[in-house]
């Protein structure tokens, strides 16, 4: 994860070729743990789920923490919460990446004023459940270090936050719970690629089953398909199964599993 490296005058900072899933206002973000004066207290803003990593941008243009960007391989135990009293929440442990902002890891906690917590966590898992089969053996080990981009940014053109008709390989996001799309002038762009794994074949970096960031394989296509079948049962919503990658390999470096909560 790292710190304010994902907003840009009133909005977010994404990459080029990477897409927002879902969008989510009103937001609460805090976080637990030995952490510095950034990132304590509670944060209000906006959250978008991309095909990359989860970024939150905060509302409050004079804290210290203007935005976070956590890619799935940072993600521990992520679990979806429903309490008795109070709002529905999505918990977790979150890995810095170096030079990232913050070092160490951080317990974090995602409320959903408006409601929307179940199915947004539940999208989450999913995509990173669908982006496992590009992590690497160097993401396996390590977070790599956050590098900005030595390119420009520029306004995102709408496809960069348009869901796809078909939604990704067979899935459909839940976009009859967040229907609001982000403001057209609040989404921005680096001319540079994602430089880790996510949802879509745009990385900035080499993965032996795709080849130099671009085409894809015959065996990740198959690596789409397999990936259909994994996530959580319709009739059991609070358990996430994350399918390891479809080659020959070990499991992702992160560890994404829900809760059954009462």
């Amino acid at each position: 994860m790292s710190v304010n490296t994902s907003h840009a005058g009133k909005g977010v900072l994404i990459y080029a070729g990477e897409y927002i899933i879902l969008f989510c206002d009103h937001v609460t973000m805090e976080f637990g743990g030995s952490l510095p004066p950034e990132m304590r207290g509670n944060k209000t803003g906006r959250l978008y789920l991309t095909s990359h990593r989860v970024i939150f941008n905060n509302k409050d243009a004079k804290d210290r923490l203007q935005s976070f960007a956590a890619p799935f391989f940072s993600l521990r135990e992520v679990e979806l919460e429903q309490p008795v009293f109070g709002a529905n929440y999505i918990k977790g442990t979150v890995m810095a990446q170096p030079n990232g902002g913050w070092s160490g890891q951080a317990k974090f906690k995602l409320t959903f004023k408006h409601g929307g917590a179940i199915e947004f966590g539940q999208a989450m898992l999913k995509v990173a459940s669908l982006a496992s089969r590009n992590m690497g053996q160097q993401f396996r080990d390590a977070p790599p270090p956050y590098s900005p981009p030595t390119s420009t940014w520029t306004q995102a053109p709408p496809p960069a936050y348009a869901p796809p008709p078909g939604g990704y390989y067979g899935w459909a996001p839940p976009v009859n719970t967040f229907p609001d799309r982000p403001p057209a002038d609040g989404v921005y762009m680096y001319d540079a690629p994602p430089p880790y794994p996510g949802l879509g074949m745009q990385n900035g970096y080499y993965n032996p089953q795709v080849g130099a960031a671009g085409g894809i394989s015959s065996a990740d296509a198959k690596a789409q398909e397999a990936a259909q079948s994994g996530y959580y049962d319709p009739s059991n919503p609070h358990y996430a199964y994350v399918p390891p990658p479809a080659y020959a390999e070990s499991p992702p470096s992160y560890d994404v599993a829900t809760k059954k909560t009462q």
